[in-house]
């Protein structure tokens, strides 16, 4: 089995807590795996860009864990509509 650095370590285990902290809530399961496997295609070595996405989920983790919590919102690109 390969050897994980300590980012990609980090990085599951903060999937692990989002998997168990959107057991309660209704439909953020599949919106977490699917988050995080549209963030799996960037490359290993784009080590700034995980580390920045890394704290935006912990921060996000934090939202979720909220009792007030009922969804979670996104930003999308506009699409040029000429």
């Amino acid at each position: 089995m390969a050897r994980h650095s300590k980012l990609q370590k980090q990085v599951l285990a903060l999937y692990r807590q989002f998997l168990r902290a959107g057991q309660d809530k209704p439909g953020f399961i599949p919106r977490i795996r699917d988050e995080f496997r549209e963030n799996a295609r960037i490359k290993k070595t784009d080590v700034m860009h995980i580390e920045y996405l890394y704290r935006r989920g912990q921060r996000q983790l934090e939202q979720l864990k909220d009792v007030n919590t009922k969804q979670l919102g996104s930003f999308a690109k506009p699409t040029d509509k000429s």
